[in-house]
């Protein structure tokens, strides 16, 4: 179950995104998806632009978008995508044939 919800603050959904950020690097599904929750409440909860007169500011929530898509397809890869996966992939990396 995430740690993050809809009453979650955005200090709080920042703070998951950094601290799941390295899922890769650990190696870690329940990180990935961490990730994932992060990056879809980031989306909805961010605004596109604000400011008012003179002093604007646009975010560019596309990065967002490319981490979760990321992270999905390394879900995937690591047979985290669906619940109770145990598909694992063969390697002849080291074959000497």
């Amino acid at each position: 179950m995430s740690t993050l919800s809809s009453t979650s603050t955005l200090a709080e959904i920042k703070a998951s995104y950094a601290d799941n950020a390295s899922y890769e690097e650990d190696v870690s599904v329940a990180k990935a998806k961490g990730f994932v929750t992060a990056c879809r409440l980031l989306l909805m909860k961010l605004p596109r632009a604000t400011g008012t007169g003179s002093s604007n500011l646009e975010l560019d929530l596309q990065r967002i978008e490319n981490e979760l898509r990321a992270a999905q397809a390394w879900l995937a890869s690591a047979g985290g995508g669906t619940a109770g996966s145990r598909v694992k992939y063969g390697s002849f990396a080291g074959y000497r044939g």
